[in-house]
Order: structure tokens, then sequence, then C-alpha cells
């Protein structure tokens, strides 16, 4: 099998070629293009293609890569909503995706964008750079004995709940499906859980369900002086009415590891260019927002977890095997 790899960085080419070895009868190309209509033409020859959470696979990439051949999507990530998957379908094509690389790895950035955002680290480590070891702006609060609300129980909700409940914190969740292992959490209702928690972590995918499941009216039903906190799809949050409701002083911290216009700079090096609009730049405006660069994922055990699992994907469709990691909806 010939796998082309788009939107290649040096790290999943250090990583995969490290691995590679293990896993005979599969040769990689790296692609430093994104993968969009017009670097389709790049996978020509290949049996697959493997692409990151940023890639655009909408009904008119998708319907190209089947005529370059492709009958395989390997995705080197756990979201998927960034493929038109019936399109894929009809088509003939196979997604397979990495569900479970590391959720401790993506928890405990959720962890630490709340420390940094609620203690204020973030502005104390530019402080003290410039010798100035004042205190004024710094206060922050206690998280023990506080209510933690995790919207999303799977293995990453999950993780962060049992990192929650060990910094002494009561945990409430919202659901469709409980996590019947985290014995110690109490699910409740949306609307309550918005109601009680000190601290919202989204850990929920981007359906149209949960699209801008966080905007003005939700805002408004939750504890002023709360901290929010998403480690997920940047979907999740109406952005304007995150700003809205910062500016209403609703948030105490909001620490955000992904964002609405993420597509357009995650990854990249922008530090000399001037844009033109930057929702993003509100944000960072604000002394109580962390922002990090979708870097959740970005461990040494996370980036071994993908690389494995990707290959792995990759044997058993050549065997016509399929495993837990085929994607067969939206």
């Amino acid at each position: 099998m010939r796998i082309l790899f788009y939107d290649t960085k040096e790290y999943d080419r250090e990583y995969f070629e490290k691995y590679l070895p293990e896993y005979p009868g599969i040769e990689i190309e790296f692609a430093k293009a994104e993968l969009q209509l017009q670097t389709v033409e790049l996978a020509k020859g290949c049996d697959a293609i493997c692409a990151f959470v940023n890639a655009d696979m909408n009904e008119a990439v998708v319907k190209s890569l089947a005529e370059k051949g492709i009958r395989l999507i390997l995705l080197r990530c756990a979201g998927f909503n960034q493929v038109d998957l019936e399109t894929a379908k009809e088509c003939g094509i196979t997604v397979m995706r990495v569900p479970g690389y590391s959720p401790e790895a993506v928890a405990e950035h959720a962890a630490a964008l709340v420390l940094s955002a609620c203690r204020r680290i973030h502005k104390a480590y530019n402080r003290v750079r410039e010798n100035d070891f004042s205190l004024s702006g710094l206060t922050g609060v206690n998280l023990y004995q506080k209510t933690a609300g995790i919207i999303g129980t799977g293995k990453i909700g999950a993780a962060m709940a049992r990192i929650c409940h060990g910094f002494g914190m009561k945990v409430i969740a919202f659901d469709m499906y409980p996590n019947k292992e985290l014995e110690f959490v109490k699910y409740v209702p949306l609307d309550e859980l918005l109601e009680k928690s000190d601290l919202i972590s989204l850990h929920c995918p981007l359906t149209e369900a949960t699209h801008h499941l966080i905007n003005l009216e939700t805002i408004e039903k939750m504890k002023d002086g709360v901290i929010l906190v998403n480690t997920s799809r940047g979907g999740l949050i109406k952005t304007d009415d995150l700003i809205q409701g910062n500016r209403r002083h609703k948030f105490f911290a909001i620490g955000l590891d992904v964002y609405e216009e993420e597509r357009n700079y995650v990854y990249e090096d922008y530090s000399s260019a001037i844009l033109s609009h930057s929702t993003t730049a509100r944000l960072l405006s604000f002394p109580n927002v962390v922002i990090t660069s979708h870097q959740g994922f970005f461990t040494r055990e996370a980036l071994t977890a993908i690389c494995r699992t990707t290959f792995e994907n990759a044997v058993c469709f050549m065997n016509g095997k399929m495993n837990g990691n085929v994607v067969t909806h939206s």
C-alpha cells in the first residue's frame, strides 16, 4: 500500500518514518501541501491518503480522490467532522481514524489551561521576564471543593473528570451515554450543569447538535465567574458570543486549545504577518484568556500511538479486515 501524507510537519515525518519498518508492505510519501481540490493530483498513483484535523474533505475533494484511485482515507486524529462521509460511502472510500491515541494527553492539557488561565500564569510569566514581580491583577481562585462540569464523558472527558476529582472537586457531567466507570460523577441535564458548574470543560464531538453549543443563551445560564475550557472542537463555541459574554464579565477565565477560525492559522507561523481580521486576536486581548495552538495531542506518547494506530488501520484495510476505527456516520 502506498500512502500520501498531506500537510506534513517535521514531527509527522520523524515518528512515521521511525515506526514504518515494523509494517512491511506499506510505502509512505510526504507532502507539505494541505489537502484541497487543487492538491488532490499529488495523490495520483497512491492507494490511500493520510490527513489531519484541518483538512477540508468536502464532496468535491472526496470525489476527486476517488477518481485518482484512492480507496482509503486515514485520519491521524480522532475527529472526523472534516470529511463528507456520505460522499465517501458513495465513492467506496473507507474512512478510518485514531479515536483513542492518548486521552490523558488532551485531558492533561485541558487541566493545564484551567490552571494557567485561572492563576494567570501567562501574565505572570511575561511580567517576571521584564523583572516585574508585582502581584496586582494576578489573583486566582481555588479549584478545591468547587464544581467541575464535564460535557462529554468519552475517554478524554473521563480522564478530565478523574483529574478534577483528584483536585478535590465535585464532578457533574452531561452525556447522552453516561460512563458507568465514573462512580464519583453525577450526571445531570445540560441546563443544570451550566447553572451549577464553577468549571466547564468541553469534551464532545462537533455535530449538528453540538455546533455552537456555547452561545449567548447557554452562557447566560452559567454562573458569574465561571471558568470555561475547550480542547475538543472550535465549532462548539460561537466565538462572537463568547467575546460578548467575556465583556460582560461572565467568565473568570477562558482556556482554548481550539477555536473556530483555526483552520486558517493552526500549525503555521504568522508571527511576521499582519492579519486583516482575526477573532482570535480579539480573544487574546483579554487578560483572562489563554489560547494554545491545538496542541492537546502533542506528547511523545500520543504521537507514537497515532503512528502505530494509523499503520494498523492501513494493515487491517490491506487484509480486508475492519476494526473499530472505521468511521461509518457523521
